[in-house]
């Protein structure tokens, strides 16, 4: 029986992230039993779970105020009927935008259209990529 190595990155970690958030969202779940079970499932490494922990950590904190800017930045389409997943990949990016603050923009919005793409409906990607750009109050990235 082989044993991978443990993953790194913060891709997996958001994923894991994303994944948590989901979860806690869909069945009001305990956030750290749920992140945990996600990060040995995903066979993370210490420094990819601690960030994936930091980033559940974070949205569940500053839900209100995420979700508020959600709703400034997407008027027409209402927090509580969005898409669960678009609404928790939003939430990640923006915390990661607006309050943890240590990547650089351009790589929170490719991160949060990559997660829409693996996760989300066929118009996620470009609904997330369009609310993010006016988060950043720049163009929308193209979307391959």
């Amino acid at each position: 029986m082989s044993t991978r190595p443990p993953r790194g990155g913060r891709h997996p970690a958001r994923r894991l992230a994303l994944q948590t958030l989901f979860e806690i969202d869909f069945n009001r779940a305990d956030a750290r039993e749920t992140w945990q079970r996600g990060a040995f499932r995903a066979g993370l490494t210490e420094e990819a779970a601690a960030f994936a922990w930091e980033l559940v950590e974070g949205v569940l904190q500053h839900r209100k105020e995420l979700d508020s800017e959600i709703a400034t930045l997407a008027p027409e389409f209402p927090i509580e009927t969005m898409a669960r997943i678009d609404r928790n990949i939003l939430r990640i990016a923006l915390y990661e935008l607006r309050i943890s603050g240590d990547a650089p923009a351009g790589v929170i919005l490719d991160e949060a259209v990559e997660l829409a793409k693996m996760f989300g409906s066929e118009a996620a990607p470009k609904f997330v990529n369009g609310v993010l750009a006016t988060a950043v109050g720049g163009r929308e990235r193209p979307s391959a």
